[in-house]
Order: C-alpha cells, then structure tokens, then sequence
C-alpha cells in the first residue's frame, strides 16, 4: 500500500499548531500586536527585512543608506522587550523546522549518499 504524503503533511501541519513553540509564538505575536510601539518597530523592520531581501534575490545593489537604516530599526528593536521576546520564539520555532527538513531529507540524502549530520 502506498503511503499518501500529503496526509502525514497535514498531520504534521497540525502537530506544529498545536507545539509549544508555536503556541508560544502567538502569544508573543499577540502581545506585539496589542502594543502600538512595539507592532510598528515590528512592521518596521519586517518591512525593511523583506525589502532588502527582494533587492538581494533580484540582484541589485543595497545601498550603504539601507543598510544603516535597517540597523537603525534593528538597533530600536532590540530595545524593546516584546519584539525582542517574539524574534526569539520566531528563532525557536525556526530551528524546530529546520531539524523536521533534516529528518524529512534524510532518504534522499541516504540516497544520494549526503548524510548531513
């Protein structure tokens, strides 16, 4: 019999809605969202994060201005404790995804011999 993927993704899917580090990931949004200061200095750099990496993937050139603007809003970021509490749990939740890659991975990479440990 052979095994539908798609059904163990959607498992998965909800496995991951229902893990500590996403429930913890909410609250944190939720807190950032309910904070005028902290939701705009979110924005803020989200906006200049994602803008820099378009202009990366497109390759063209990031200016020195951009750069010290989007260390100027990483700067007031880090100074605020909720935005700084909610880019932990998103890194938390991040590398939790990373290890399920590695372990979703590891038959190719047995396969085409690039066990990655």
């Amino acid at each position: 019999m052979a095994t539908n993927l798609f059904d163990y993704a959607y498992d998965l899917e909800k496995a991951l809605r229902n893990s500590n580090e996403f429930i913890h990931l909410k609250m944190m949004y939720t807190e950032v969202e309910n904070d005028e200061i902290a939701k705009s200095m979110f924005d803020a750099f989200r906006n200049i994060q994602m803008n820099l990496q378009q202009k990366q993937m497109e390759g063209r050139d990031i200016t020195e201005t951009e750069i010290m603007e989007a260390q100027e809003i990483a700067n007031q970021v880090q100074g605020n404790e909720k935005v700084t509490r909610l880019m932990e749990a998103e890194q938390q939740l991040s590398m939790s995804i990373n290890e399920l890659n590695k372990i979703i991975m590891k038959p190719l990479d047995e396969l085409y011999g690039f066990i990655n440990q």
